[in-house]
């Protein structure tokens, strides 16, 4: 008995499902805890640096007075990091705040740039002229105006995005965790709510995709068949859900494939249900022998390891056709693609 799905028949398949589910989870590989530091990675001790400049700027967090702070933003842009982190908000979401405490325009794509200019160099002073200068100004004042004023009212059944250790009570909560440390088991709630490197995971989420991608633009490559890569929200006329990979072109697809890796089961099921409509297009005017072209999945991480019977559905959809990173040598020899591939001499 054929050990893969992409081995096997359609009718080899559907007598025994169970056997190749397992097949696909036994070489699902996962690298969650391990994840690309990307552009713009910001090491600790940069960040350090940033936060000891506020530290020293502010008596130890005693005084957040805006004129104190935007002179040191400058000279240590990524002070700017640190005094957001505190906040605890996303770029965007601080500029929102500021437009609306100060009345002055910070725009999302600013901020977002900001954020980035700071993140890439974060030992080179800003040069603020103008609207810049302006902008950095308001979003320092409405900083130090809600760190200062610590947690307002909300009802019983509501949390305020500032109700953390280190800005519950204001100027005292900071100037307390800054001078003793915050007590563990507080750091590890926190963490809990935010999920650890919440924010560079977010980031760097398209480098992880990309380390696919990247792995079947090489298995294609090396037997020189022709093949389109779509771009991110490009559309693509005859579908209406873009694959990743057309062989071997838009205007003649024989085969296409689906690529993702991740490590949430929701997502994952949302790719199989993408998956499933590509297979149903595929079919659309179609015998059932008679595909317009082969559908191919190629998937990594946890998340579709979790549910049974969505992958099920995945195998079921390609006709068999799953691949992961462990079995993509395989994916030129088990497919269509082979009919595209460059004969040797």
């Amino acid at each position: 008995m054929p050990t893969f799905p992409f081995e096997a028949t359609l009718e080899e398949i559907l007598h025994d499902p169970e056997n190749y589910v397992d097949a696909v989870f036994s070489c699902l590989g996962s690298e969650f805890l391990v994840m690309p530091k990307g552009v713009g990675f910001v090491d600790y001790f940069v960040f350090e640096r940033g936060y000891e400049a506020l530290k020293a700027a502010t008596a130890g967090f005693s005084f957040l007075v805006p004129d104190r702070i935007f002179p040191v933003t400058v000279a240590e842009p990524i002070s700017i990091v640190v005094l957001r982190t505190m906040l605890g908000f996303t770029p965007p979401e601080w500029g929102y705040v500021t437009t609306q405490r100060t009345g002055v325009s910070v725009t999302q794509g600013f901020v977002r740039s900001l954020d980035r200019k700071v993140r890439m160099a974060p030992e080179t002073a800003l040069n603020t002229n103008g609207i810049m200068k302006d902008r950095l100004k308001a979003m320092i004042q409405t900083a130090c105006q809600l760190l200062s004023a610590g947690v307002p009212h909300v009802a019983v059944d509501q949390l305020h995005r500032l109700d953390k250790a280190d800005t519950k009570r204001g100027v005292d909560s900071i100037k307390n965790l800054a001078g003793m440390g915050a007590p563990y088991a507080m750091l590890l709630y926190e963490r809990f709510l935010g999920r650890p490197f919440a924010g560079h995971r977010d980031s760097v989420s398209e480098l992880i995709g990309d380390s696919l991608e990247s792995a079947i633009e090489d298995v294609l490559a090396k037997a020189c068949i022709s093949y389109r890569k779509t771009k991110r929200a490009e559309r693509i006329e005859g579908f209406d859900q873009t694959p990743d990979f057309i062989i071997p072109s838009e205007f003649n697809p024989q085969v296409i494939i689906e690529a993702k890796i991740t490590e949430d089961d929701g997502t994952a099921r949302d790719k199989v249900t993408r998956i499933q409509h590509l297979g149903e297009l595929s079919l659309a005017g179609r015998s059932e022998g008679n595909p317009k072209y082969e559908v191919i999945a190629c998937i990594g991480g946890r998340g579709f390891g979790v549910r049974r019977e969505d992958m099920k559905k995945m195998i079921l959809a390609t006709r068999g056709k799953v691949f992961t990173a462990n079995t993509l040598d395989s994916l030129v020899k088990y497919t269509r693609l082979k009919e595209f591939k460059a004969s040797s001499k």
